[in-house]
């Protein structure tokens, strides 16, 4: 190893080296900014110069500089963190990239996040657990578009020490002036986040000027060097101030005498003998042990990996939230937020997601954007839908209540992350701007005559039949036939079809996907209460989008959805094309028409597919009536 230690140790100099280690504070940072400002370089220049590279290692980055650099005949320091074959054969970073080195003062985790606004989605990873941002600009570019984004989401994330540092000051000639201005607009930009600190230093991160020590180039500068600055800014959280809180992790049960609520500690101290209240159901417990892998604590502060066990045994499971009795933890299904979408597929209110809160999660959707944020200006802008990389305010609606704080009390707590149900893909990362008051106060109001005894009276049970497939696939034909079958039984039905619903409930939405995702919400809960109703009802509606199906399914009970899919192809829907739209949207009349300039997504797995080009619709209608009878939905 390249280093002055690199002697033999003794047990005991090791020993005392490790003892040492812990009595040190931890920083975590990260390196962002747009591309080609010099990130990956700079934290290559860090471990270099701070003598943390292996001898071999450095022997390798010699020959892949030669082979991969862009540096000429020096060495290509970016190397060392982007290791990645794609990496290196652009010169970018792609993927989030976490490097750990110490110094006597002080030991650091840096996350190398990518530059390019395809990766936007990384950097928040490499955000969301930083307590200081190094914003890397190129002296010669100033700041863009993705400067300004990454310091917006920094601050979202919880962010409030920022580094500004002002790469390639060699290409400038070193000017006073060029880092004098590029230091103000950049304070001019962020003027509004919040930010504590904002330290501008000026740096070559491929020559080490005002790396790690200053630099006699830059004689007009006074200030620390970037290293100076990191083992000396003080970053410490007020966390411990707050109340106690920790979401449990995992129940503890080795055996049959321990039970103990794994977690790690978000806000606040616990002692034994403190009593602590679960936030969901109100129930409290005293402290009677901290359980550590190194023996039971006398206290345990926020950070702490800790299991707790409780003198007396109350309901707790994965996902509970444990918190001080005196300062309870809001618990509800609606609140505020600031969201940061990272999907390529557009968000659309009203479609169903997981949402991730801490330890617990649930299904919910965004019921609608208050506005999106122009990072460029940070002006409010009027959105029905957000795109990759698009940062707004929501407002989210969520299955179930779960116990939350704001994001700027509890960055544990407040902050949460969206999953696709499908794909089960993160496509956003939000932070809670406000829980809705009294928003667990909205309860469904049972009734004395409930779906049971009304579906009883009817000799049958309640269902609903949706009918999926293109538009002249045959969808109300069949719906129709299905209907006639069950009224002749003497069966208590309704049809929602999508055309007679758009003259009256729906009649106000278009035929954007934001307006198809609310068209599709609207039916189901249309449906949802004809089925509470005691209804066999039909739903015939193209619902063109699985996600949007799904949740339709969704509001229903096991046993009472059942999906139907018209499966006609497209050529046979466009020969029949009953009412002409086919010809229409061919001919461009008719914009975002499904099947031709809108996508349509063929169930999965429905119930039941019926193919019409196999079968009249009399014959199909009967399947119909068999499965309902078969599934024991009908006598």
């Amino acid at each position: 190893m390249s280093s002055s230690l690199a002697t033999t140790p003794t047990a005991a100099s090791l020993d005392a080296f490790l003892a040492r280690q812990e009595q040190i504070g931890l920083l975590r940072f990260l390196t962002c900014g747009s591309v080609d400002d010099g990130k990956s370089t700079l934290i290559g220049r860090l471990l270099y110069d701070t003598k943390l590279i292996f001898d071999d290692h450095l022997a390798a980055l010699k020959r892949d500089s030669a082979r991969h650099g862009t540096a000429g005949e020096h060495i290509d320091f970016a190397l060392l963190v982007d290791g990645l074959e794609a990496e290196r054969e652009q010169g970018i970073t792609i993927d989030v990239a976490y490097r750990f080195f110490t110094t006597d003062k002080r030991r650091f985790i840096v996350a190398d996040t990518p530059g390019h606004e395809q990766y936007t989605r990384n950097m928040a990873t490499g955000a969301s657990n930083a307590e200081l941002a190094v914003v890397l600009v190129d002296a010669r570019q100033g700041v863009l578009t993705q400067t300004r984004r990454h310091s917006f989401i920094a601050a979202l994330l919880g962010i409030r020490h920022v580094v500004l540092a002002v790469n390639k000051i060699d290409l400038v000639a070193f000017s006073q002036a060029r880092f004098d201005e590029i230091r103000d607009e950049y304070a001019r930009a962020v003027a509004g986040l919040g930010f504590r600190s904002l330290t501008a230093i000026p740096i070559s991160a491929r020559f080490g000027d005002n790396v790690i020590a200053r630099s006699a180039n830059t004689p007009w500068y006074a200030g620390p060097s970037l290293l100076e600055h990191l083992e000396t800014v003080d970053v410490e959280g007020e966390a411990s101030v707050h109340p106690f809180r920790m979401a449990v992790q995992w129940v503890n049960r080795p055996n049959l005498d321990f039970r103990g609520y794994a977690g790690t500690v978000a806000a606040g101290t616990v002692r034994p003998g403190d009593r602590v209240t679960v936030a969901a159901s109100g129930r409290s417990s005293t402290v009677a042990r901290i359980v550590t892998m190194d023996g039971d604590l006398d206290r345990a502060g926020a950070g702490s990996a800790v299991t707790l066990t409780l003198a007396e045994q109350i309901d707790i499971s994965r996902g509970d939230v444990l918190a001080a009795p005196g300062a309870p933890v809001p618990v509800a299904d609606k609140f505020e937020a600031h969201l940061v979408w990272l999907s390529e597929h557009a968000l659309f209110p009203g479609r169903n997601y997981v949402f991730k809160v801490g330890t617990r999660s649930t299904s919910g959707s965004i019921t609608r954007i208050r506005h999106r944020i122009d990072v460029n200006t940070y002006e409010q802008v009027a959105a029905d839908r957000l795109g990759i990389n698009d940062v707004a305010v929501v407002g989210v609606s969520l299955s179930a209540p779960m116990a939350m704080e704001r994001f700027a009390d509890n960055r544990e707590l407040g902050g949460f992350i969206v999953i696709d149900r499908l794909t089960n893909a993160t496509v956003g990362v939000g932070m809670v701007d406000a829980v809705t008051p009294g928003s667990t106060n909205v309860v469904w109001h049972d009734m004395a005559i409930d779906k049971e005894a009304r579906a009883e009276l009817k000799g049958q049970r309640p269902a609903a039949l949706w009918f999926t497939g293109l538009s002249g696939a045959g969808k109300s034909t069949i719906a129709n036939l299905v209907d006639r079958r069950l009224h002749a039984m003497g069966r208590h039905t309704y049809i929602l079809d999508g055309d007679n619903v758009r003259h009256g409930l729906n009649r106000d939405l278009g035929f954007s996907e934001a307006d198809r995702v609310e068209n599709i919400r609207r039916a189901a809960e249309a449906a949802r209460l004809m089925v509470d109703a005691g209804l066999i009802v039909i739903v015939s509606f193209i619902s063109p989008y699985r996600s949007d199906r799904d949740a339709a399914r969704e509001r229903f009970e096991a046993g009472e959805f059942m999906e139907v899919f018209i499966d006609t192809p497209v050529d046979e829907c466009r020969r029949r094309d009953p009412k002409g739209l086919y010809a229409r949207a061919d001919a461009g009349q008719i914009r975002n028409f499904t099947g031709v300039s809108a996508p349509y997504e063929a169930p999965l797995a429905p119930e039941l597919r019926l193919a019409t080009t196999e079968a009249e619709a009399e014959v199909l209608a009967d399947r119909v009536i068999e499965e309902l009878r078969h599934r024991g939905m009908i006598a």
